[in-house]
């Protein structure tokens, strides 16, 4: 388990992180979400040692992060790294000789990850050579060469088209199940949302919401409703102990004060017409992501 406990961070006079705390579990993937110039990076870099936090502590599994325990970690940064004039399988193999490995181990994971991340008949090229989304592909698999114990990953996704996107999903959903504590940025809210087991949200230095996607949308979502009827919904924002999150015509989802209010809204909506739908709102982690950063 990977744990920042009030991680603080400036640059001058700029505070970057204020009492940064959150977990990254054993076999979860946990997204990292915020703004340009929240604080993702500043943190990542914390984590990999690269910065000193001012104060604060990472640890893992509850003892603090030591330099022997960095060369278990895979790390790709948002700043591709790679010697682009390079082959590519011979730069992975480089790599992992670098963390350790034995030339054998070494040539081996490489092949195996080549295969995965669909670059088997690249292996051959120079990294400059490669498309952009190829290169993106090479630089994951250099953050997983020397079979990594954590993965910090710094948008991963950014430049891969939808094929792409799938497969590299794949390869971080089986490094999770087969227990690495994986910690991933990105600003691709629907990959988040697919990928994530647990979320972390940070604006502006400090940590706006995290948790788990399930108990996120619950907190947030327990007392949305989506309501649906013949005519005009817009007096719903005058009803007292509720607050609109999105009315449009003959739709309205909004926010109540108490499950006893949402069921007099459903009862004031039918004594003016026909109701077409009533449901509680589960809301996405775009839609949470939005409401917290406010």
């Amino acid at each position: 388990m990977l744990e920042l406990h009030s991680i603080s961070r400036s640059f001058g006079d700029r505070a970057v992180l204020s009492d940064v705390s959150f977990t990254v579990g054993n076999g979860r993937m946990t997204g990292f979400v915020g703004a340009n110039g929240a604080g993702k990076t500043t943190a990542m870099r914390v984590i990999l040692g690269v910065l000193t936090p001012d104060a604060g502590t990472v640890t893992i599994d509850g003892a603090p992060v030591t330099a022997a325990d960095r060369t278990r970690f895979g790390y790709m940064p948002e700043e591709r790294g790679l010697y682009p004039k390079m082959r590519v399988a011979e730069q992975l193999v480089y790599l992992a000789l670098l963390h350790g490995l034995g030339p054998r181990e070494a040539k081996a994971n490489t092949a195996e990850l080549l295969g995965q991340l669909g670059l088997e008949q690249r292996a051959n090229d120079t990294v400059e050579s490669l498309s952009l989304g190829n290169q993106q592909r090479a630089q994951i698999a250099a953050a997983l060469v020397h079979s990594p114990d954590v993965l910090v990953l710094d948008e991963p996704f950014s430049g891969l088209d939808p094929v792409a996107v799938e497969t590299v999903l794949g390869v971080l959903s089986a490094r999770a199940a087969a227990g690495a504590p994986v910690l991933f940025s990105s600003h691709q809210l629907d990959i988040v949302e697919r990928l994530c087991d647990d979320l972390v949200v940070i604006a502006d230095g400090t940590i706006r919401a995290r948790g788990s996607r399930e108990q996120l949308r619950a907190e947030r979502g327990g007392h949305r409703y989506e309501l649906t009827v013949a005519g005009d919904v817009s007096w719903v924002r005058d009803v007292a102990g509720v607050t609109a999150v999105d009315i449009d015509g003959t739709r309205a989802v909004f926010d109540v004060d108490s499950e006893a209010t949402g069921q007099a809204v459903l009862h004031h909506a039918a004594g003016l017409g026909a109701v077409h739908g009533f449901q509680r709102q589960q809301p996405s982690l775009a839609q949470i992501f939005r409401e917290v950063i406010q």
